[in-house]
């Protein structure tokens, strides 16, 4: 399979790059998604952040030099440690101990092996999709701006939908197009900034203090879920990710992800995740 052999691919290059500068920008382009889908995806996938995992790897390689005798300072440069006491840190927090304990004979320390993507069988319990092709459609409503760093962002978020709460009844006499609901939508910009919108399909003017944004044409697999919020989101999230998009056909396409929540959050909110795709 194609999905697997490229994203394998991107973590054989993240290996040969643990000593040095990993470059997420070309990890994406070796998995086929941008940088921010890179690491949205490797979280789902991974069960852990992308951060985290590099961390992890650059930590168990570091142990291993370490206990052939190699010095502290030499392996901290190394792993891109610009000072002892950074790489001591670092290193305390994944093995326990010191690095300079990790030449002792008998001290105990950890390894995590290097992460390899396979197919596995799942999809006990059915998924509802459609495939959607849309024309740009215009979006108003409050935005903020994202952190280039995935799991940053996935913090901001939910702070972002706390803070706007009060209002977000303003946006409603706004709401005149499709997808009907409440938006939240991430622009996913490489290039430019990128901002998460919660907002509505709207012809309106703006209001002040709100912004517009046009939501290119793309083709999305629309899902539909229930639950709640967010817990219920995030699963659909994950299992659209490790189940549907790998023997899909499709991949990530570089456009707007965008989640359609199409009553007020409670025991059994109802909403859908869009998610761009292309044919591979």
């Amino acid at each position: 399979m194609d999905w697997l052999k490229n994203w394998n691919e991107a973590l054989d290059e993240l290996e040969r790059n643990l000593a040095g500068t990993v470059d997420v920008e070309k990890l994406g382009r070796l998995a086929g998604c941008s940088a921010y889908h890179f690491q949205r995806m490797f979280s789902h996938l991974a069960g852990v952040p992308l951060s985290e995992y590099i961390r992890r790897r650059r930590m168990t390689r570091a142990a291993a030099d370490l206990q052939n005798g190699e010095k502290v300072l030499d392996v901290a440069l190394r792993y891109g440690y610009e000072s002892p006491t950074s790489f001591n840190r670092a290193f305390q927090t994944v093995h326990g101990i010191p690095p300079s304990q990790a030449k002792q004979i008998g001290v105990k320390l950890k390894a995590f092996p290097r992460i390899h993507f396979k197919f596995v069988l799942k999809g006990a319990d059915e998924m509802e999709y459609q495939i959607v092709k849309r024309e740009a459609f215009r979006i108003v409503g409050f935005r903020t701006l994202l952190p280039t760093d995935v799991e940053e962002s996935f913090q901001v978020v939910p702070r972002f939908w706390t803070e706007i709460g009060p209002r977000q009844a303003e946006l409603f006499p706004l709401m005149n197009g499709e997808p009907v609901g409440m938006l939240g939508v991430c622009t996913c910009g490489e290039k430019e900034d990128n901002y998460y919108y919660i907002a509505v399909a709207s012809s309106a003017p703006v209001p002040e203090g709100m912004h517009e944004w046009t939501v290119p044409a793309a083709t999305w697999a629309v899902f539909n879920g229930t639950g709640r919020l967010p817990d219920a989101m995030q699963k659909l999230q994950k299992r659209i990710v490790s189940e549907y998009l790998p023997d899909s056909g499709y991949e990530w396409a570089k456009a707007p992800d965008i989640e359609v929540y199409l009553n007020r959050p409670g025991e059994e909110s109802r909403f859908q995740v869009w998610l761009p795709v292309t044919r591979r």
